[in-house]
């Protein structure tokens, strides 16, 4: 495969995300004050034990999130873990068994199972366009439509799914798009000189970071801009809403002329849709729905008998 963007790990800026959004989870839950229903019902000292269900099958993704929720909320709470992100799981799987004390316990839960339901919706979802490609030259990528917070952790979990991530912001690859180039006119040849702007701009910048790594992608959706803005040589042309005739010559044309360009299928993508986009040849199909239109697997708290 060609160069790419970078493909999100658990790492220390995942890590750090996922504990901004434990501590907006907390302050809603709690507002600096306390479980009232938990401190009636439960004795300080109580110790308990939980298994983490899920109630659909799916695929596991949040994991480590598990424990950073115990942590950043303070709780006296062990968590041993039964799966691992990236597997694929029947209903009624256990995920995690957590021991320790049971106000502690019943503080965290909701916080934890909507962390971990709302990461295993997107990866599931995610699975699922995998599969429907799969045969074919094309790869799936996630895009920007994310929920404002979330992004890396979503993207993170775009990965279990098995998809690839494209652009994690505005700061790591350089996309012309529609709107930049509306600007000042829409005439076929306007991309393909976009293209070299960047570029120079890239070469001639004096800052400390390194512009000219970065992937230069343009977006086109005639033929014709395809056309003028091969030769200019963007890393990937992204394809935005042609319909699968206009993409095979997309196709047939960028063989012909640069077949080391990437290009990547965008807008209108459904799982309806994709197998078609797929089977046309594109390297890439971009899809806003695995993070914007994502319903949360559903997970549950189970109780167990000591």
């Amino acid at each position: 495969m060609k160069r790419d963007f970078r493909q999100i790990e658990w790492d220390q800026l995942v890590e750090e995300d996922c504990r901004a959004l434990v501590r907006l989870a907390a302050r809603e839950d709690l507002e600096r004050e306390q479980d009232w229903t938990t401190l009636a019902m439960v004795s300080a000292d109580r110790e308990g034990s939980a298994h983490i269900v899920a109630r659909q099958p799916g695929i596991v993704a949040g994991m480590p999130a598990i424990a950073t929720v115990l942590d950043e909320m303070d709780a006296h709470v062990e968590v041993a873990l039964a799966v691992a992100d990236g597997d694929e799981i029947a209903a009624q799987t256990r995920l995690a068994t957590l021991r320790g004390n049971v106000r502690d316990l019943l503080t965290c839960e909701r916080t934890l199972l909507n962390l971990v339901g709302r990461l295993m919706g997107v990866a599931t979802l995610a699975h699922e366009y995998v599969e429907q490609a799969r045969g074919t030259s094309a790869r799936i990528y996630d895009t920007r439509k994310t929920t404002p917070g979330w992004r890396r952790l979503e993207k993170y979990a775009v990965r279990c799914g098995g998809a690839c991530n494209h652009r994690t912001g505005l700061y790591d690859a350089m996309l012309i798009k529609d709107n930049h180039l509306a600007q000042s006119g829409s005439d076929s040849q306007q991309a393909a000189d976009a293209v070299q702007r960047v570029r120079q701009f890239a070469a001639d910048y004096t800052g400390p970071e390194q512009l000219v790594e970065l992937l230069v992608e343009v977006e086109v959706d005639t033929l014709d801009q395809l056309q003028a803005v091969l030769p200019a040589g963007p890393d990937l042309v992204l394809l935005d809403n042609m319909p699968p005739d206009m993409l095979r010559k997309a196709v047939e044309m960028r063989d012909s002329v640069a077949p080391q360009i990437e290009l990547e299928a965008s807008g209108g993508v459904s799982l309806k849709t994709l197998r078609e986009i797929a089977s046309t040849g594109v390297d890439r199909i971009s899809v806003g729905a695995l993070t914007h239109s994502v319903c949360s697997l559903d997970i549950g708290l189970d109780w167990q008998d000591d």
